[in-house]
């Protein structure tokens, strides 16, 4: 990973500040939120996306958005994403890895079909940090998706990288420094829960308090936010079965397809000028 340090970070502790492209293009961005099982939603913002064909300038990811932006950044299809969301299994580090090598098509930045930003966050730094432009993004989607008290943290650099949800849960700002003249953000409502008791459960909730508190951050740089209705999509059923997933796959469809206007407003208005 060392040639990820060169290429990437450029060096030192400027690593943890995003470089700011030179020129603002008039493309639409797309930033794709957290939300742990939740995040199959992603798929079915990104089939509205795919069906009308509209051109994404640049997408970002955190925590489970991460795999679903590399994934469609790569070349996925959204039937291809929709199939492996079906037999998700991610308990462990290895079982995450193992996921995401056999689901992206492309494993570098500078490879990706549409340019690509994941968002980790940095306990050492107390910052986010964006990965971007070169190099291997297995590291990143790994760190990204270290959810604490389940993942363990990714040591990188003599930093300590966890969820990207902890510094930055809409990865909308740094669509901003890679050109996008409007962004649309997908945000994931948190599941329902009551008074927590395990461990899990608490460091969930600290999750959700944390995360409501820091909404003004990410609406500062988004346009439209697209928000699927996934609290309730595991119900008895459990996040992990098929039918789950297909509920929360469509909760994102609508989703998607209830912001549609504005945004082909957005097309038709640059296409006139």
């Amino acid at each position: 990973m060392a040639t990820l340090v060169s290429n990437v970070m450029n060096g030192g502790r400027r690593w943890i500040r995003a470089r700011e492209d030179s020129e603002r293009g008039s493309g639409i961005g797309l930033a794709l939120g957290g939300g742990f099982s939740r995040g199959i939603a992603h798929v079915g913002v990104l089939r509205v996306f795919e069906r009308e064909g509209i051109p994404i300038h640049a997408i970002s990811g955190v925590s489970s958005g991460a795999i679903a932006a590399a994934a469609f950044a790569s070349g996925c299809s959204t039937a291809e994403m929709e199939q492996a969301a079906f037999s998700m299994e991610l308990s462990s580090v290895e079982s995450l890895g193992a996921f995401v090598m056999a689901l992206l098509k492309k494993v570098n930045f500078e490879d990706m079909r549409i340019p690509l930003a994941i968002v980790a966050s940095d306990l050492t730094a107390g910052a986010p940090v964006v990965f971007k432009d070169r190099g291997d993004v297995l590291l990143p989607i790994r760190a990204s998706c270290a959810y604490p008290g389940m993942f363990p943290a990714v040591r990188y650099m003599n930093h300590c990288l966890v969820d990207g949800m902890v510094a930055m849960d809409v990865p909308a700002a740094p669509l901003r420094r890679m050109g996008a003249a409007r962004v649309v953000s997908v945000v994931l409502p948190p599941a329902e829960m009551a008074d927590p008791h395990s461990m899990q459960s608490v460091v969930q909730r600290s999750f959700q308090v944390m995360t409501a508190r820091n909404e003004s951050h990410w609406r500062r740089s988004t346009d439209v936010a697209i928000r699927p209705e996934v609290r309730d999509s595991g119900g008895s059923l459990g996040w992990s079965s098929r039918q789950a997933a297909r509920q929360m796959i469509e909760a994102g469809i609508r989703a998607a397809e209830a912001a549609l206007p504005q945004i082909l407003k957005w097309m038709t208005a640059a296409e006139a000028a």
